[in-house]
C-alpha cells in the first residue's frame, strides 16, 4: 500500500509540473503539487473540505470579460487541489459554485482525470486510511463519507477494505477508554446508565452500531468497576 502511494505521489509530480497551453489537452500546474497527496493524514482529513474560494466567475478571470473558461476553470481546480486532495464531485461543485459552464467543467475535470490528478480511487483510500486513524470512525460513518463525496461503490468498498472488524473493535475500545472520566460512580445504577449512555451515543456517531457500541461501553465500565473494586478489597484508596 505504501509503495502504491509513494508511486502516486511520483506520477502526480510529474504530470503536474508539465507546462502546455490550456487548449492543447495537456495541463500546466505547479511544480510539487503531488506533494498534497502524500501529506500527514490527519491534515488531509481535516482540510478536504473544498477550499474557499469566494466569488463568480467573472471575478476568478480577473475581471477579463475575454478570459478562457477552461484556463480559469483549471485556475480555480489547481488552487483547490493544492490546498489538499479533493474528489470530481467536490471540484465539479466548487467550479458550479464559480458559474463555470457545465461543459467546460466536464472537459477540464476529464483531462486532470486522465493525468490522475483527479484520482478517486486514490482520493478513497487516503480518506478512509486518515479518517479511521485520526478521528476513529467506523466503516459505517466513513461509507457516509464517501458517498457524499461522490465516491463510486465499488472504490468505496475497495478502500473500506482497509479496515478489519479487528481495527474497529480495537478503535472503539480505545476511544471509550479515553473519553471515560474517571470518579463516576459505577455501583450506582443512575450514574451508570448516564454514563453508558453517553459513551455509546459517542461511538454511534463514529459510525458504530447501537448494539456493538453498547456491548463496548459495557466492557470498558466493568473491568473499571471491577478494578476500583480490587482497590478497596486491597485497601486503596484509602
Amino acid at each position: 500500500m505504501q509503495e502504491r502511494h509513494a508511486d502516486h505521489s511520483r506520477r502526480t509530480r510529474g504530470h503536474a509540473a508539465e507546462a502546455a497551453d490550456p487548449g492543447s489537452g495537456q495541463l500546466a500546474g505547479p511544480a510539487g503539487y503531488g506533494e498534497s497527496w502524500s501529506g500527514n493524514h490527519a491534515d488531509e482529513a481535516s482540510n478536504s473540505e473544498p477550499t474557499p474560494d469566494h466569488g463568480s466567475f467573472d471575478s476568478a478571470a480577473g475581471g477579463d470579460p475575454e478570459a478562457d473558461p477552461a484556463a480559469v476553470a483549471k485556475a480555480i481546480v489547481y488552487r483547490q487541489l493544492a490546498a489538499a486532495p479533493k474528489s470530481r464531485l467536490q471540484l465539479a461543485r466548487k467550479l458550479a459554485e464559480r458559474h463555470v459552464p457545465e461543459d467546460v467543467a466536464e472537459a477540464v475535470l476529464d483531462k486532470f482525470e486522465a493525468v490522475r490528478l483527479i484520482d478517486d480511487a486514490e482520493f478513497a483510500q487516503m480518506w478512509v486510511r486518515s479518517r479511521a486513524s485520526s478521528r476513529k470512525l467506523a466503516k459505517g460513518a466513513l461509507r457516509r463519507e464517501l458517498a457524499e463525496k461522490g465516491i463510486e461503490q465499488d472504490a468505496a468498498e475497495d478502500a473500506l477494505a482497509q479496515v478489519s472488524d479487528a481495527d474497529e473493535e480495537a478503535a472503539a475500545y480505545a476511544l471509550v477508554e479515553r473519553k471515560f472520566r474517571p470518579g463516576a460512580d459505577l455501583s450506582d445504577r443512575a450514574e451508570r446508565d448516564k454514563v453508558t449512555r453517553r459513551l455509546a451515543s459517542m461511538l454511534a456517531r463514529k459510525g458504530y452500531q447501537p448494539a456493538r457500541a453498547f456491548r463496548i461501553v459495557g466492557d470498558v465500565l466493568a473491568a473499571h468497576q471491577a478494578s476500583y473494586a480490587e482497590e478497596l478489597e486491597n485497601g486503596y484508596p484509602e
